[in-house]
């Protein structure tokens, strides 16, 4: 079983990953996230910090159920590690406290789990917390994550040392919503055997219909025991069979001591085996240099890495997270969650450096696809994406300890995408009117609708010129809508080639083919930026900024100095509802405004305010659209485009 830990930050999970190996006998005794002796908190800089950053798994034995178990980061600076991880799960343990109750992160990583159908179970720890609740965290669940919980027992001595957690039957109103017989049984009072609830809620559990709840706590190992047998009973186990065709996702990749990569893949059908090539989605193919397979706390070399398991992979020296190995499974493409929706600019302090920070940056990149480097050849600069100013903290400090590198950052800007805003065409004629490439090409294009992407079509004959040109043009139309009219990605819109024209290969009497007779390549991925720009220059696009949905729980008798501060911010509250002394505010607030309203936000509320923000959407920029500087050759500038293409002069 591949289980996963997943929870808001400071929820408990690493502790909790901790108090599981040591029952199963991994660890003699559990590590402290304070202590900084963790099993899976390995990184310096997250002992230091006492947060996890990179998932990390480990393994141990329930009965005769090997669980492979996957600790996750619980910041939201950190959610595309939880991303990956989503995709190679059988189930999840998704961790609320007790006291703090649920989060703005909880809410997401619920919704997600529901959304893919992942079997769950939720663990209420920290129940020997002073301010520890019990039926009031039961409430929270229902209303705030899902109402179809199960709880699995009852609290005892919350809030002390003794707090402890009294298993008891289920009951059968929830399961009875998804099963007629319980539900006819439930409605007649008829009593139900205990063997036939508990099958019900294995099968129910394990199609994520419903959520059994723990009641724990990680630090003394109160529930630890119903919790482990509810994942060894109501939890999957993990699918795949070693004879089908090889099939497996990469998660995660790291570099050796030496600088090698290192893949943890999760196979999902056949098996991989060492000095065997393997087929990788992202192109070509690799032989497997050698194979480590989590068992018994670690990763223990292998020959072999069957379906179901987990593994280390050597040799795959151009792969990347996300990639498949061997057949990619069907559904497996797409984001769980939102993109970075901002960016800041790393400067090296020492400006010999640059070359140096640009190198290091690609390679964290390789770590997490999520981080986009963009670097500016002609101002000498390099941006990452960010979710938060934490993870600016962390690149900085992994930039420091791990390449030598001293860095700052810029003010993080937030990031923005275009879109067309109607029609636009244009043709340029090899040869003809300025044109210096032996390549025709016609391109359209016209808005899509929302979440599509970017759709390239043929509006010409597939067998007018070789296929290598038509894919030539496509794969330069994806490159070039990175950077729209303002310099920001262009989604959510269609490209349609609508007239193509090539010169054959030729050459002189008895001589060897002549480039400069013939079409290349070259010419027409040259040719496609200016046609395509010019294009979308004459379609128009509308510059959209992130928005996020805010939840904002704070004193009643401040709403007055909240609403004028808000409306500064752009914030737009849809709905707020008092209860007693405490006022709930939801609405919609620009992605650029909202660590501001965190800063601002205890002082205005006596530091009892509550925010829960996340990217719901992207909205026109009202007033003046920003741009961000290109780092292409320009082809909205024909000039200097030409100048810098066709004489291969750089800035």
């Amino acid at each position: 079983m591949n289980l996963g830990i997943l929870a808001h930050v400071d929820a408990g999970k690493t502790s909790l990953t901790e108090r599981l190996l040591h029952a199963a006998g991994v660890i003699d005794e559990p590590g402290s996230v304070d202590d900084g002796n963790t099993q899976t908190d390995t990184l310096a800089l997250e002992r230091r910090r006492g947060i996890t950053i990179k998932s990390a798994v480990v393994s141990f034995t329930v009965g005769d159920v090997t669980v492979n178990l996957i600790d996750t980061p619980g910041h939201p600076d950190f959610i595309a590690e939880v991303e990956r991880v989503l995709s190679v799960l059988d189930g999840a343990v998704l961790v609320v406290s007790a006291v703090e109750g649920v989060q703005a992160q909880t809410r997401i990583l619920m919704r997600t789990l529901r959304r893919l159908r992942i079997p769950t179970i939720v663990f209420v720890n920290k129940i020997d917390r002073a301010g520890a609740r019990g039926d009031g965290i039961l409430r929270e669940l229902a209303e705030r994550l899902t109402p179809a919980i199960v709880p699995m027992g009852v609290p005892t001595g919350l809030g002390t040392r003794a707090a402890a957690f009294v298993p008891a039957p289920p009951a059968l109103d929830v399961l009875a919503e998804h099963d007629d017989t319980l539900l006819a049984a439930f409605v007649r009072g008829a009593a139900v055997s205990a063997g036939r609830v508990r099958r019900a809620l294995a099968a129910q559990t394990g199609r994520a219909l419903v959520h059994p709840v723990y009641f724990g706590s990680a630090i003394t190992g109160a529930g630890l025991d119903a919790l482990t047998a509810g994942i060894a009973g109501f939890l999957p186990a993990a699918r795949g069979d070693a004879g089908e065709p090889v099939s497996g996702s990469v998660f995660k990749v790291e570099r050796g001591p030496a600088g090698d990569k290192v893949a943890y893949v999760r196979m999902f059908g056949g098996t991989v085996r060492t000095r065997e090539r393997v087929r990788l989605s992202g192109g070509g193919e690799a032989k497997v240099t050698g194979i480590a397979v989590f068992d018994d706390g670690g990763a223990a070399e292998s020959a072999v890495l069957p379906a179901g398991r987990i593994g280390k992979v050597w040799g795959l020296a151009d792969v990347r997270i996300g990639d498949a190995v061997g057949l990619p499974r069907p559904g497996a493409e797409g984001h769980h969650f939102a993109p970075p929706s901002l960016e800041a600019v790393v400067e090296a302090v020492r400006p010999a450096e640059r070359g140096a920070l640009y190198a290091a940056l690609i390679q964290l990149a390789e770590q997490d696809p999520l981080i986009d480097v963009r670097h500016d050849d002609v101002r000498r600069e390099t941006s990452v994406s960010l979710y938060g100013e934490v993870q600016k903290e962390v690149i900085q400090a992994t930039l420091a300890e791990e390449y030598g590198l001293e860095v700052t950052f810029r003010d993080t800007s937030t990031i923005c995408v275009e879109r067309p805003a109607g029609v636009g065409e244009a043709v340029e004629i090899g040869e003809k009117d300025g044109n210096p490439f032996l390549a025709t090409i016609g391109l359209r294009v016209e808005p899509a609708p929302a979440r599509t992407g970017i759709t390239f079509r043929l509006g010409v004959e597939a067998g007018a010129m070789p296929a290598a040109f038509f894919t030539a043009v496509q794969d330069t139309v994806t490159a070039t809508l990175r950077q729209g009219l303002h310099g920001w990605q262009v989604e959510d819109c269609t490209v349609t080639m609508t007239r193509s024209g090539y010169w054959p290969r030729q050459s002189h009497a008895h001589q060897q083919f002549d480039k400069s007779m013939s079409s290349t390549g070259y010419d027409f991925r040259s040719l496609t930026p200016l046609v395509l720009m010019t294009a979308l220059r004459r379609a128009g696009t509308v510059v959209y900024e992130p928005v996020h949905r805010f939840r904002l729980e704070a004193p009643a008798d401040q709403l007055g100095a909240l609403l004028p501060v808000l409306s500064r911010l752009h914030a737009v509250p849809r709905a707020t509802v008092t209860r007693g002394t405490v006022c709930v505010l939801d609405g919609d607030i620009p992605a650029a405004r909202v660590h501001e309203l965190q800063v601002r936000l205890p002082g205005l509320t006596r530091g009892e305010g509550v925010l829960e923000s996340a990217f719901e959407r992207h909205e026109p920029v009202t007033g003046a659209p920003p741009s961000r500087a290109r780092t292409d050759h320009n082809p909205l500038d024909r000039d200097e485009y030409l100048l810098r293409v066709v004489r291969r002069v750089t800035a």
